[in-house]
């Protein structure tokens, strides 16, 4: 298959990376002790984190191909393959994906009292779906573990969720459930409408479809990603998501499980339906819009932590998706790279916030006003990452935000001006929390009993604050690496037959 570029002899990589984490899961069941089940589970997560690095420096950033994969044969009567396989646009997100676990982990050593051995194996099984995701290029097998990581976060909100947990779960896990059957729909008309019938995703994108049927399975996918995402108006599940869930089920769910949605229009909606997204863009590029003012706004008036850094992710997808669909190199390299600058941010705010709360128990700013001076570790690391939050110049969100304002103002200089109000709140409301949790208020006695963050907490933040300054001062390795698989996936968008929906798209932007 020409789409694949195996590495002849090579180990299959790919899979081992993928079924570790599982692997670990039921391992749990082996091991008695709850500090042993916490220490498989770490050991499992960083080796998994150790043997995803050779994926970075195997990997042959000049060509397009689908690296480091795997078919074999699984149903063949539906022409349903085990097939993995990554790309410059993939590869930076299974790698986020693996780091990111050790630290949640990390984060949930002490907070996670009860049921702790069925915390982890959900853990280590959502860590399988979600890398399953980034490397699956069969459209079965995609579906499967796009499925399996809704089960995981659906009991890891509602079982180690807030006061609202059962609402929060049951929420999440039908709103997404309602965008997984739409996306099934589309998936199955494109087996029936291919000849000869495939789920293979990359043969999918060679396909060339009329203007009508793109448009329904458009429609379809763009409904189940951008649930997934969320883009306004389908966002009103997440921060209930956000605020329930406990610290680690926040770092995954903004950190990675938002990723899936932004990943879902890359891969499927702009190579497989190219007409139809030139047709939908000036209307997403304006819902993008809608979501940085709505998400900036709605976090200026929050006063739970919590809250504000969930509604502060609607802004920032915002902005993700507006780099996506201005479709030119700099926009679309930006927004992948900001997906990765939100996943690294947005995750050490989470995780930022539950060390408060596993010491204050709340959330809520005015109650944790004022402990600059009684924890001045742990306010300098919040400063750094509300600074990345607000895209500081030097940190990693500037370099993501500054290309895909670049890249819209190529194209489209009225949406690209109207997004300029977003960056300008960001800076208001976290500069308006770092005043309030270092300086605001009055004295509280509670305040003089708070410890400081200790050496596992330490450890846990280090790294993010690391790859902030690292993306800020030297992001091009970060995107080199996805340059050509961004170049040939505008070729697949832009280099088709241009019809009447290129028309539209031209006469309807700015």
């Amino acid at each position: 298959m020409d789409f694949l570029l195996f590495r002849d002899g090579g180990p299959p990589i790919l899979s081992m990376i993928m079924l570790l984490p599982l692997i670990g899961a039921f391992c749990l069941f082996f091991v008695k002790t709850e500090e042993h089940q916490k220490y498989l589970t770490l050991g499992v997560s960083i080796l998994t984190a150790v043997c995803s690095l050779p994926l970075y420096f195997l990997f042959d950033s000049n060509t397009h191909k689908y690296q480091f994969a795997e078919h074999h044969s699984w149903i063949p009567s539906l022409s349903v393959h085990y097939t993995l396989g990554i790309d410059g646009i993939s590869l930076l997100l299974v790698l986020m994906t693996t780091f990111l676990m050790p630290l949640c982990v990390l984060c949930s050593w002490r907070y996670i009292t009860n049921r702790v051995r069925t915390f982890l194996f959900l853990l280590l099984l959502i860590e399988t779906s979600m890398l399953g995701v980034f490397m699956a290029l069969d459209f079965i097998f995609f579906y499967i573990v796009w499925e399996a990581t809704l089960i995981p976060m659906f009991l890891l909100i509602g079982i180690w969720g807030g006061d609202r947990k059962i609402y929060a779960s049951i929420k999440f896990f039908l709103y997404t459930l309602a965008g997984s059957v739409l996306m099934l729909v589309a998936i199955i008309v494109l087996y029936f409408n291919t000849s000869p019938h495939t789920f293979s995703i990359p043969l999918l994108m060679g396909q060339a479809y009329s203007f009508s049927f793109q448009l329904w399975v458009f429609l379809a996918f763009f409904l189940a990603f951008a649930i997934k995402v969320p883009m306004f108006p389908f966002h009103t599940w997440l921060p209930a998501a956000h605020v329930q869930a406990p610290t680690a089920g926040s770092v995954i769910l903004a950190s990675v499980l938002l990723k899936m949605g932004t990943y879902g229009f890359l891969r499927f909606c702009l190579p497989i339906t190219p007409d139809a997204t030139l047709a939908f863009t000036p209307y997403i590029l304006w819902l993008s819009i809608a979501g940085i003012l709505y998400g900036g706004l709605t976090a200026l008036a929050q006063n739970d932590m919590k809250k504000l850094i969930a509604y502060s992710s609607v802004g920032h997808m915002g902005f993700v998706t507006l780099g996506i669909f201005v479709l030119n190199p700099m926009g679309m390299e930006g927004a992948i790279l900001q997906m990765i600058n939100h996943g690294i941010t947005t995750g050490a705010l989470f995780l930022c916030v539950g060390m408060i709360y596993e010491r204050t128990h709340t959330r809520e700013l005015a109650l944790n006003a004022g402990i600059g001076k009684h924890m001045p570790v742990y306010v300098t690391f919040l400063t750094f990452f509300s600074l990345s939050s607000l895209a500081f110049p030097g940190t990693n969100s500037f370099i993501g935000e500054f290309m895909i304002l670049a890249g819209a103002f190529t194209d489209t200089k009225l949406i690209a001006a109207c997004a300029i109000p977003g960056a300008v709140l960001a800076a208001a409301y976290m500069l308006r929390m770092l005043q309030k949790v270092i300086w605001g208020g009055t004295e509280n006695p509670v305040h003089n009993t708070l410890s400081d963050l200790n050496v596992r907490e330490i450890i846990t933040l280090t790294p993010l604050l690391f790859l902030v300054f690292w993306i800020g001062f030297g992001p091009r390795p970060f995107l080199n690496i996805m340059h050509v698989s961004v170049a040939h996936l505008l070729e697949q968008v832009l280099g088709t037959q241009m019809g009447t929906s290129s028309l539209t798209a031209h006469v309807l932007l700015p």
